[in-house]
């Protein structure tokens, strides 16, 4: 994996984007940046930008993603494998559904993923070392680009999606309490069915986790 490193950014999603329309970069390819100002996040909501923390997207082509890996699906797949390379330090991160990075009953963070010409583009922001008003930082103490190293090693590994969602289906019970979006209504998890390609059913509606 590539990576280009920046001191600040409106956004790296956005950044990344503009790379790949314009042919400038090979893949797979990511953009870090110290500081962001203009962040995306999941529904097009903002990312608070504070100093320390980590706003990084990448980029895969989709010919090399695993095999049996849904696109809809992606977040769950790439989220899950920070959060295993995180709790391989020792935090106690877990996700909610489908994106969030969450310690405890507070989110630290969220990832996004969007499908530009022939690859998936990944955002993540995470608390690090500062989290703003509501918000929660990780609970541990790590160096961004250690975290980046352990996290595309993992990546690179090109896991099957039944062996990630085989361990990320142990661990949805802990929606039960907490929310998602679908078209901007508000729905509860509590009654979440969760199906084999990383959707979920609820109220007789399914809803996949690409953002």
């Amino acid at each position: 994996m590539q990576i280009l490193y920046l001191d600040s950014v409106d956004s790296t999603q956005k950044y990344l984007k503009e790379l790949i329309k314009e042919k400038k970069v090979s893949l797979p390819y990511a953009v870090v940046s110290n500081t962001q100002t203009d962040g995306v996040g999941s529904r097009e909501n903002s990312w608070t930008g504070l100093e320390g923390n980590l706003f990084l997207s990448f980029a895969i082509s989709i010919k090399d993603l695993p095999k049996d890996l849904k696109l809809e699906s992606a977040s769950i797949y790439f989220s899950y494998i920070l959060k295993e390379t995180l709790e391989e330090l020792h935090s106690k991160v877990w996700i909610k559904w489908p994106n969030d990075f969450y310690v405890n009953n507070k989110k630290i963070g969220g990832m996004i993923t969007n499908i530009i010409q022939d690859c998936l583009v990944c955002g993540v922001g995470l608390n690090i070392e500062n989290a703003p008003e509501n918000f929660a930082k990780l609970d541990i103490q790590i160096s961004r680009d250690n975290l980046l190293d352990l996290y595309f090693t993992n990546v690179e590994k090109r896991f099957l999606w039944k062996q990630v969602f085989s361990k990320y289906k142990l661990e949805f019970y802990r929606n039960q309490n907490f929310f998602t979006h679908n078209e901007d209504l508000r729905i509860s998890l509590q009654d979440a069915s969760l199906q084999d390609d990383g959707s979920v059913i609820i109220n007789g509606m399914r809803i996949y986790s690409l953002r």
